[in-house]
């Protein structure tokens, strides 16, 4: 069932002039990727991790399986990395730092930023407001905008190395 709606998702919608289509999945090594992978033609992907070991170790085995499912993958992302305190601006590491760093530079991947915990990340989520739009003077907005940047210059490096190939117009 689940391969049939991601099949759908590619194949039935009328994607148009698209730089990039962003694709959440869930966490781990579960049949959503290898689905995803089977259906239409994937430029990369984008490993996101929390600085836990328990959360580095899933990472790993994430990276593994889209080498062997031949996806690149394009970098790698911490979020939890830190929590800034609003009102004295100190900076608690409640899950650790930089496992996500450390990690990348073991696999040899782009580390492509650390996104620290907000409140007002969260409560944008809660209610579906970017935190673009809800803080965009907050570091957790700075952080979004430097992991963007970093994305698109990596997925830039792999078109060149690999041409990506759009999907087909619906017809």
């Amino acid at each position: 069932m689940l391969h049939g709606v991601i099949r759908q998702f590619f194949m039935d919608v009328r994607w148009d002039n698209l730089d990039y289509l962003v694709v959440d999945l869930p966490p781990g090594t579960g049949d959503v990727a290898l689905s995803l992978s089977q259906t239409a033609y994937v430029a990369g992907a984008i490993v996101v991790t929390s600085p836990q070991q328990v959360a580095i170790a899933d990472s790993r085995r994430a990276v593994a399986m889209y080498e062997k499912l031949g996806i690149p993958v394009i970098g790698l992302i911490e979020n939890m990395s830190y929590f800034s305190c609003p009102s004295c601006h100190h900076e608690s590491d409640i899950f650790g730092r930089g496992g996500g760093a450390r990690l990348a530079e073991e696999l040899g991947i782009a580390f492509l930023g650390g996104i620290p915990i907000s409140e007002s990340l969260r409560r944008g989520g809660d209610v579906g407001v970017p935190i673009m739009l809800a803080d965009p003077g907050s570091a957790a907005a700075a952080a979004f905008v430097a992991a963007a940047e970093r994305t698109a210059a990596q997925v830039s490096i792999q078109s060149y190395r690999t041409p990506v190939i759009p999907l087909k117009p619906v017809s």
